[in-house]
């Protein structure tokens, strides 16, 4: 993980570098001399060649030092830590509704191949991958918020009942795309697992079909869809940077949005190092994860250690 880390915040560090628009002048206003620029430039160790101030950055790193925002003029980290709740609370949220909501439907249209589930699910995938989350998120707003006023259009809340309140429009804008992905390869293994000679061998010995199915073809099926969901967080995260915008949720994805606009590069890495935290802590637990429904791969991890 530290060496991907390392990968990621010296291509972060180049590329938001590499953006149009001068954070100095940004910051001072239109009206700014080009003295007081250049001060400013200095002060903030812009006029340094790049790769001196990728050491710099790198030497504040290791000790936990990602360095002041430029726009809000605090350490980029406590930014991060005070965005950090609302982040998390929101994607365990979604990874949630995604697996309430994709289960059963994969389940249902596994075993009704034909009629309403196989229409059902089909609308679902088709809405989740034809519609682009920041549009579903627009719609939901004024369904929800405008029209028909039951939920919050914004924030965060207070409360844990708040909370869950506040974020259940944006969380179910996310799940909605991980949705369609998840009930395919849940689906698609189910069928496939439905067929194996095991399952027809446990048929044979009388087990109630509920046992059947749950210990010797639900089990098994999950694996895929398991390893699909934890590929796939990392494209969630990315969204929350939208979704947040839309709904005003003061998380990561928000402080990120504002970070590229006021080219607050402290603030970018700082943000994208803990995306990439993220997303390398869910690749971890989704192996785990894969490793406990299935002895096969965690008799494997342990011969390979």
């Amino acid at each position: 993980m530290i060496p991907i880390l390392i990968g990621i915040s010296l291509t972060i560090f180049v590329l938001v570098r590499a953006v149009p628009g001068d954070p100095a002048a940004m910051s001072l206003g239109v009206y700014a001399s080009a003295q007081r620029v250049a001060e400013l430039r200095a002060h903030w160790g812009l006029d340094r060649p790049l790769i001196v101030q990728y050491w710099i950055f790198l030497k504040q790193l290791l000790k936990g030092d990602f360095g002041y925002s430029y726009f809000y003029g605090r350490p980029a980290i406590a930014l991060v830590l005070d965005r950090l709740a609302p982040e998390l609370f929101l994607v365990a949220y979604s990874i949630v509704l995604t697996i309430l909501i994709s289960v059963p439907l994969a389940i249902w249209a596994a075993l009704r191949r034909t009629g309403i589930a196989e229409v059902t699910v089909r609308a679902v995938i088709v809405l989740g991958l034809g519609l682009p989350p920041y549009w579903i998120g627009l719609l939901l707003l004024l369904l929800f918020g405008i029209w028909w006023p039951i939920l919050p259009v914004g924030g965060f809340g207070a409360t844990f009942g708040e909370q869950l309140r506040s974020l259940l429009l944006p969380s179910f804008t996310l799940a909605l795309g991980l949705c369609p992905l998840v009930i395919r390869s849940l689906r698609a293994s189910l069928l496939e697992t439905l067929r194996a000679d095991h399952v027809d061998m446990a048929r044979s010995k009388g087990l109630p079909g509920n046992v059947v199915f749950f210990r010797h073809v639900f089990r098994p099926a999950l694996i895929p869809a398991v390893t699909i969901l934890g590929l796939h967080i990392g494209l969630l995260i990315g969204a929350t940077v939208i979704v947040e915008s839309v709904f005003s949720v003061p998380g990561l994805g928000q402080l990120m949005l504002t970070a590229i606009t006021t080219r607050d590069y402290p603030t970018v890495v700082a943000v994208t190092l803990v995306f990439a935290v993220f997303v390398m802590v869910i690749n971890l637990l989704t192996d785990l994860l894969v490793a406990f429904i299935d002895p096969r791969a965690r008799d494997a991890m342990v011969g390979a250690r």
